[in-house]
């Protein structure tokens, strides 16, 4: 699939002008006026040149949960939003709590050849919390797992947390906690406030991701290892990891597009396209985790695309499964909440959407600068069209978005992994007939 390619005129993470030549899947040179006999020429005028984007929390559902997505469809999702890697997340069937698992996963997104597919490893054994898994095995197998998870269950109990901090910490690992206590939770629907009360939803209270995530700051720094918080949500969150980070603990953070940009407000309409784990906030929340993103107290952007077939959403809302799709929009809320309303280049886009999140879960050639030598890692985006977000859109198997209908800004219109286009000006190339 290699080939050379000549990107024309594209504005270097929102700076100057310049050529990008790339060869045998590498970046050969950055610059004024490059050419290169027989190259495929990519006109890039009026286009941002990002580092390839990196999600850090992705549901790609396989094995197990095929109906919803498999990696090969979320993988083509991902190249329609500009992604060039995706790190996989545990919750699938069955789990993946062991290196045959893992190694599966790795080895299907390797089939599909749209973005690199790093696996997450479970932290307890089928993610209920009581033993944990094969930390290890999943570490030291091919898929070389150095994030683990039990996302969509929190390790409640501090004794398997605190003894999975210190298993990690051996060969460089991090633990990414999906911080919700299960007792102030139970039954809960949306966010505890004001809207929940009059549309008669049983309460998630904000107390119940804040004081997970201060327990587990605590234990951080009591082992001396990383923790890594998962979806944060609410102003007290921002508080807390900004004290932990300012004490010197070892902890980063993630925000999700959608809790940068929409409230509990949009549950008055029952539609469970806004049913989410943890659920949409008030508007303070809101401000808060983009203050936060902003100062660096939040460190990344990652999607938690959570796909879903039709029938689970279309059920009344108690009966609906939470979660919403995000690849494909993901750098459009962040252009729309965070450059066009907030204090961000796309310099910053890139860090927060790829270079952090490559460091952070240990991905190799990725998230690296714009530069002659480095992977050919790329996301050509055009920041100046505004659309309604359709379904034609959605690249996925599934079409539980929130944005549909929305307005917003921009367009990815190319993306560049391992050298070669799996999104050619705005279409998503068929691999596997061979088009790139």
């Amino acid at each position: 699939m290699s080939e050379v390619l000549l990107i024309q005129g594209a504005a270097i993470e929102g700076g100057e002008r310049a050529d990008i030549l790339i060869e045998d899947g590498r970046i050969s040179e950055v610059g004024a006026g490059l050419s290169s006999a027989g190259a495929r020429t990519i006109d890039a005028d009026g286009l941002v040149a990002i580092r390839g984007l990196v999600d850090l929390h992705t549901h790609l559902r396989e094995p197990g949960f095929e109906a919803s997505e498999t990696i090969a469809t979320g993988t083509r999702a991902a190249a329609a939003g500009g992604f060039t890697a995706v790190f996989a997340m545990p919750n699938t069937h069955p789990v993946a709590d062991a290196a045959g698992v893992v190694e599966q996963e790795l080895a299907l997104g390797e089939a599909a050849g749209y973005a690199t597919v790093q696996p997450i490893g479970a932290v307890t054994v089928g993610q209920k919390g009581v033993a944990l898994a094969e930390l290890g095995a999943m570490a030291e197998s091919r898929a070389r797992v150095r994030v683990f998870s039990d996302d969509g269950f929190c390790v409640w109990d501090p004794l398997i947390m605190r003894r999975a901090l210190e298993y990690v910490k051996s060969f460089g690992g991090v633990i990414a906690q999906h911080a919700q206590d299960p007792r102030l939770t139970e039954g809960a629907q949306m966010n505890e406030g004001v809207v929940s009360a009059e549309l008669g939803l049983a309460g998630w209270p904000a107390v119940a991701e804040e004081s997970i995530i201060a327990r587990d700051v605590l234990l951080a720094e009591h082992v001396g290892s990383r923790l890594h918080v998962c979806h944060l949500s609410t102003a007290g969150s921002v508080d807390i990891v900004r004290w932990a980070k300012k004490r010197g603990i070892d902890v980063t953070a993630e925000v999700t597009p959608h809790h940068l940009l929409l409230t509990d407000e949009h549950a008055r309409g029952y539609d469970a396209r806004f049913k989410v784990n943890p659920p949409l906030r008030r508007q303070e929340d809101v401000l808060a985790v983009r203050e936060g993103l902003a100062d660096g107290t939040i460190d990344i952007v990652a999607t938690d695309h959570a796909p879903h077939p039709a029938e689970s959403k279309s059920a009344e809302w108690a009966a609906a499964a939470h979660g919403m799709v995000g690849l494909e929009s993901a750098v459009r809320i962040v252009h729309e909440t965070m450059v066009d309303d907030g204090p961000f280049g796309w310099d910053d886009v890139a860090r927060v959407l790829s270079s952090t999140p490559a460091r952070i879960g240990g991905l190799d050639g990725h998230g690296t600068p714009i530069e002659a030598g480095q992977p050919a890692e790329l996301t050509l985006y055009d920041p100046s069209p505004r659309a309604d977000f359709q379904t034609s859109d959605l690249r996925g198997r599934s079409r539980n978005s929130p944005y549909l209908g929305r307005e917003l800004p921009g367009s990815v219109r190319w993306t560049i992994h391992r050298g070669y286009p799996t999104l050619a000006d705005g279409e998503v190339v068929d691999l596997a007939g061979g088009g790139a």
